[in-house]
This record gives structure tokens, sequence and C-alpha cells, in this order.
């Protein structure tokens, strides 16, 4: 399951990082992030699942959802 933009915005604002510090983390330009959020043009399809690893690494837990979703399991 891919990570949603409405879920990394979330997940971002949870660990209270900008686009920016998103961007770095998962090795991006903050401008993919900004088009990746704003769900302004398809991304490559790697993107998503860099954006996922670098929240993850950052705190978050997102697990796959038996109804399809993703759900943000705030960390420790």
């Amino acid at each position: 399951m891919n990570l949603t933009p409405e879920m990394c915005r979330a997940a971002r604002a949870y660990l209270d990082w900008t686009q920016a510090d998103l961007a770095e983390r998962a090795a991006v330009s903050r401008g993919t992030v900004r088009d990746y959020e704003a769900n302004a043009h398809a991304v490559h399809r790697s993107t998503p699942a860099l954006l996922r690893k670098a929240l993850e690494d950052g705190g978050v837990t997102l697990i796959d959802m038996d109804g399809g979703g993703i759900a943000l399991i705030q960390g420790d």
C-alpha cells in the first residue's frame, strides 16, 4: 500500500517536519514533496516508498489496514 498525500501531510505534521525536512531525509527535492502532498501530478513510482521510509525512520508507524488504507500510529 502506498502512502497517500493526505497521510504524508499528517505524518509530517506529527513529526513537526517541514517539507524541506522530509525532502532531505527522503533524498528527494522539496518540490517533489510539495507536488506529492498537493497531488499536483504523478510522481516517480518510488517516491511514496521513499517518503514513507523517511517518515517511519523519523518515528511514526504507518500500518496497512485490512480495508486497504493506511493508519498513522503515534510513536514513542
